[in-house]
């Protein structure tokens, strides 16, 4: 079986690129790339990570000046070529910032920085990265941001909703949609979007931040003792389109 080569891309103020590349790492059996954010090429590679962090000091906006580094020009046509791409946390609003994905990520609600566990449901199992679970699934992942609050137009949220667009959004743990279960105030709890047009997708959080608590990587939560379902589905599936090629 061949190995999935990821390329994880690091930018000036990225903090997390270390424990994205240990959990690529155990999880795939091969070490991930690792590319600068002035590099001008993109090697070949079976997924694009854009770990979380604060790029260039969260200056004008949470990715801003990130998403107009030279290695982006090679990211959006990578995604254009159907390169699956994985934001997380600071690297969703690059994606954002980018134009790769619509709308934008504003400060939580609260207002504060927010650190723990939270309860989502899966709303679509149709894709690479969400497919180990069953549409419905109420599951938990940690969270660790302070702009995870997304804001989009009503008729591009629409947009998305009807196209299938949104992959998991805050739910409650007895299985209720509540105020209280969207704590940094999403539009419509959504917490992780689907790609329109390329092949982006992104979720908020650093997951990645302690190797032994359980970690969420290509959408799905990995552990020393988890089920890893889902990666090997994602796995899987980068196997058989490098044998196509």
């Amino acid at each position: 079986m061949a190995l999935v080569r990821a390329a994880v891309i690091i930018f000036p103020g990225s903090n997390r690129e270390r424990d994205v590349c240990a959990a690529l790492a155990r999880a795939s059996g091969r070490e991930p790339l690792r590319v600068w954010h002035r590099d001008a090429d993109l090697p070949a590679s079976d997924l694009i990570v854009l770990p979380g962090g604060f790029a260039y000091g969260d200056y004008l906006r949470c990715g801003a000046i990130a998403a107009h580094s030279p290695i982006m020009r090679e990211v959006r046509d990578r995604a254009a070529r159907g390169t699956p791409i994985l934001g997380i946390c600071n690297g969703f609003q690059i994606l954002t910032e980018a134009g790769l994905l619509p709308g934008a990520l504003l400060p939580n609600r609260s207002l504060r920085f927010t650190c723990r566990e939270v309860d989502l449901r899966v709303e679509n199992n149709q894709t690479i990265f969400t497919c180990g679970y069953e549409a419905g699934q109420n599951i938990r992942m940690p969270v660790a941001h302070n702009d995870g609050n997304y804001t989009v137009d009503p008729a591009t949220l629409d947009q998305l909703e009807a196209r299938g667009l949104v992959a998991f959004r805050y739910w409650g743990a007895t299985g209720e949609n509540s105020e209280e279960a969207n704590f940094n105030g999403s539009a419509r709890a959504g917490v992780k979007l689907l790609p329109i047009t390329t092949e982006p997708f992104a979720r908020t959080g650093e997951a990645e931040t302690d190797q032994d608590q359980p970690l969420e990587i290509l959408g799905f939560r990995i552990s020393r003792t988890g089920d890893n379902r889902a990666y090997q589905a994602e796995l899987g599936y980068l196997t058989l389109a490098d044998r196509r090629r």
